[in-house]
């Protein structure tokens, strides 16, 4: 059934919690049929670690950012054990409170702090300037959910922005050896690096913190640049569009409508998604996140390099 994915399916966190052996995560935001019992899953389409200039619907990006996003994680801390007191189907629907320091928290978010950059006509050199601030909200956010008990995480650097097919609509730019944008790129880049350099000073902050840095850049790289290496083909080309080269334009977005020689058309999927890339020029498709969730999850692409089974395992080394 369709579940508010910008997807045709699972998305990375859908695979990393099945390999954990635990079901989808509910969305905090989900008011119906929700089981916290086993986590929980903040993330909202086009969240922000900073607060965005632009929110939904006079803009593009989410209300439900980083700091936000803290907040709702420390009322299910706090509400969920007085739910869990009521006993019955309220105890079984709520995580126990030693969870709380046993889980594993993943962080993916940045990507759109950059994009909004874009969006808001910034130069590259100008996003370039905006990443140390973004790092220092994002590293804020990470010291106070260590205080709140935290104590393992597993963050994703950002991936490479320059080569989806929102960029290439909108932004004229040099491609490298790939076809993407090399200028965004290096945008991307210089955020992993700022964010890495977080991690490490993270680490000396949090004595107690097992922080796990996990290079997702390099696993979607390979998936535009060696695409037919690995079964896939025309990745920088939306599944799920319509316009251009690039099977995208911001008008006639994916499940919406295009008029097309005086008539309206629904925008609608390829054929075959499983052997694509990009589903609707921003987000990737349930195929190349089962493929990122899979090289990922081996630890190779960590640092340290644990995999997800021992990211809770502070490394003493």
């Amino acid at each position: 059934m369709p579940a508010g994915r910008f997807s045709d399916g699972r998305l990375i966190i859908d695979f990393l919690a099945k390999s954990l052996g635990h079901p989808f995560l509910s969305a905090y935001l989900d008011s119906l049929g929700s089981n916290f019992s086993y986590g929980a899953n903040f993330a909202t389409a086009a969240s922000t670690i900073r607060l965005p200039d632009q929110i939904f619907p006079a803009g593009g990006f989410s209300p439900f950012y980083l700091n936000i996003q803290y907040v709702q994680f420390m009322q299910l801390k706090s509400r969920s054990q007085l739910i869990r007191h009521r006993g019955g189907i309220f105890a079984s629907l709520m995580p126990k409170e030693e969870y709380f320091s046993k889980a594993l928290y993943t962080f993916d978010i940045g990507q759109n702090d950059l994009g909004e950059g874009f969006s808001g006509n910034l130069t590259v050199q100008e996003v370039n300037a905006s990443v140390p601030d973004i790092i220092s909200g994002f590293s804020a956010n990470i010291k106070k959910i260590y205080d709140l008990g935290a104590r393992s995480f597993w963050i994703h650097n950002t991936g490479p922005i320059g080569c989806l097919p929102y960029i290439f609509a909108n932004f004229p730019a040099q491609k490298d050896e790939a076809g993407c944008a090399k200028s965004y790129n290096e945008v991307a880049q210089h955020f992993n690096q700022k964010l890495k350099e977080a991690t490490v000073q993270l680490r000396k902050d949090l004595p107690l913190a097992a922080i796990t840095y996990v290079d997702v850049y390099s696993v979607k790289y390979s998936l535009f640049k060696e695409s037919q290496k690995y079964g896939f083909e025309l990745p920088l080309v939306a599944c799920c569009g319509y316009g251009g080269k690039y099977n995208y334009n911001s008008s006639s977005e994916c499940g919406g409508t295009a008029r097309v020689n005086g008539r309206q058309i629904f925008v609608g999927s390829c054929k075959d998604p499983s052997v694509r890339v990009n589903w609707d020029g921003i987000h990737y498709t349930e195929a190349a996140a089962k493929f990122i969730s899979d090289k990922i999850s081996t630890g190779a692409f960590s640092d340290p390099p644990l995999a997800l089974k021992q990211a809770c395992h502070k490394n003493l080394a």
